[in-house]
């Protein structure tokens, strides 16, 4: 044994030390100059015959030639993991075709539903881009009278109304309302694309629409709380219990339990509805049917706890309110159904008695009177001409824009602490929102092939505030800024205090055009006095 244990020794003599082989394995140690190797033994229970020691040594790696084509694959497969990953390529929709040629691109435009209607050029640039194809009269004809239902209107066709009356389209229009981002439709561009102007445009007619009702309903209160009041009834929030009150949800989702559905699921297709819903019944009927449908189809109540604004101390009004307004809450049904008399002195003439108190003749014949407002007036271009059966309504109608002129530029810090109502706020109220509702229209008419967020993009850039305020400071009209003595020459310093006063006061001048002259005023004011777009050219 001896023997044949000295043999397989001698075999393995390397530069190896081996000591007397034991049966504990602690005892036996193995020491290389080249490198540390693995060892396998086999110890038998009884005494072995033929011991065999098992070893391995592995020698240091060698480096490989500079040329060698495993040191490049293995430099390669290094930089890759260095290397910041790929950018994925994007889906083929947002990939640029080649333009189309200008017969092709003609033909388009021309035979395009929204250069259709030369009578009404806003509900024609609402329309979809294309005609309606095979799915999109499936929906009508399987949906559409359960919407009409719920919403009260006939349900007859309106294709069979005349070319003449704006309600012709409202089939189209109530069908896109409806056709929300998350429902099956969106993938037609052209559905996608009339879904997104419609609750462009819905959105401003409903803010408009409730700040004339709560100017009116509620003549002493301050803007504030009437916002407070409109966020609680048309805030997101809200939404899906309108809908579910008008039993509309499953036109929403036809599929889903809107109940069940968490809150990021549900409020936005819910708001997009709604508020394309009164993009297409503003275009089709007018301002009276959405004041209906608001109030009347989804039941909301101005007077609901839920929709209260906070309490807050209030300043004590004196003055006097309008007799129409006095001890009297006007509903809805008042708001929608009034219409002017024949020789009313405005376009809106409660809505101007509304923001514009009785108060105001006694600052007739006072310095600003006469120093100011002539200036004022002629840089506004006012008094328009107006054709009146009687000379004493044109005489009036300018005492009454003289004096609403003033109070456009009667800066809170002068008056409201004793007479809340003697600052330009409430008109300031009034003409953000009609400001807003004009520049959406302009912005669809001008841009008929773009969707509802470029142009709510669009729109928010060009009626940012400190834009509206530089508007004005162009024309040199904020030195006709009424002031109080305390803050008059820390607003003439400040451009952080005076920049938001100004924009107040483009905001007050676009409510008093509105209220005396109506919308078209407006437009002039925006687009040729003060040029909002800033399209046309400058004085060198």
């Amino acid at each position: 044994m001896l023997q044949s244990f000295n043999s397989t020794n001698s075999s393995m003599e390397l530069s190896s030390s081996l000591t007397p082989f034991s049966k504990k394995l602690s005892d036996i140690s193995f020491s290389s100059s080249l490198s540390p190797f693995p060892l396998q033994l086999y110890p038998q229970t009884s005494k072995p015959k033929n011991l065999r020691v098992l070893a391995v040594a592995v020698g240091p790696s060698q480096e490989l030639p500079r040329n060698s084509p495993q040191r490049l694959l293995k430099e390669l497969a290094h930089r890759k993991k260095a290397t910041a990953p790929r950018k994925k390529v994007p889906p083929k929709r947002f990939i640029l075709k080649p333009p189309l040629d200008d017969k092709k691109l003609t033909e388009r435009f021309l035979n395009s539903p929204q250069l259709s209607l030369k009578q009404f050029p806003l509900l024609s640039s609402c329309l979809p881009s294309s005609k309606l194809n095979t799915a999109d009269n499936t929906w009508i004809d399987e949906y559409l009278l359960e919407a009409k239902q719920a919403l009260g209107y006939p349900l007859e066709k309106s294709d069979e109304l005349g070319d003449d009356n704006p309600a012709k389209q409202f089939d189209t229009l109530l069908y896109l309302a409806f056709q929300h981002p998350s429902c099956d439709r969106t993938n037609a561009r052209h559905v996608r694309s009339a879904h997104s102007r419609l609750w462009f445009l819905g959105q401003y007619v409903l803010e408009l629409a409730l700040a004339e009702f709560f100017l009116q309903r509620y003549p002493r209160e301050s803007p504030g709380p009437m916002r407070e009041r409109v966020f609680g009834l048309i805030g997101k929030r809200n939404l899906p219990n309108w809908i579910k009150a008008a039993s509309l949800q499953n036109l929403i989702f036809p599929y889903d339990d809107m109940d069940k559905l968490i809150r990021k699921d549900r409020e936005p297709p819910v708001k997009s509805v709604f508020w394309a819903l009164f993009g297409a019944i503003y275009l089709c009927f007018g301002m009276p049917e959405v004041y209906r449908v608001l109030f009347e189809v989804f039941g909301m109540e101005p007077e609901a706890e839920d929709c209260q604004p906070r309490l807050r101390r209030q300043l004590e009004d004196v003055d006097y309110v309008s007799v129409e307004f006095e001890g009297n809450k006007l509903s809805w049904q008042d708001v929608a159904t009034y219409k002017p008399p024949q020789d009313a002195l405005f376009a809106h003439p409660r809505l101007f008695r509304a923001c514009v108190p009785p108060g105001m003749h006694r600052f007739r014949g006072n310095i600003w009177d006469y120093d100011s407002k002539p200036q004022v007036m002629q840089i506004l271009g006012y008094p328009l001409a107006v054709n009146d059966r009687i000379p004493e309504i044109t005489e009036a109608r300018n005492i009454e824009l003289g004096l609403g002129l003033q109070l456009c530029f009667m800066h809170p810090s002068k008056y409201k602490f004793e007479h809340p109502r003697f600052c330009f706020e409430r008109l300031e109220y009034v003409g953000q929102k009609i400001q807003d509702l004009v520049m959406a229209e302009r912005l669809l008419m001008k841009h008929l092939d773009a969707p509802g967020r470029w142009l709510q993009e669009k729109h928010r850039r060009v009626l940012m505030n400190k834009f509206c305020g530089r508007y004005l400071r162009e024309k040199y009209m904020h030195r006709f800024i009424i002031y109080s003595e305390q803050v008059q020459d820390a607003y003439e310093n400040n451009r952080r205090l005076r920049n938001p006063a100004t924009t107040a006061v483009q905001q007050a001048l676009h409510g008093l055009s509105y209220t005396v002259y109506g919308k078209p005023d407006v437009r002039r004011l925006m687009f040729e006095v003060f040029d909002f777009e800033q399209i046309q050219p400058k004085s060198v």
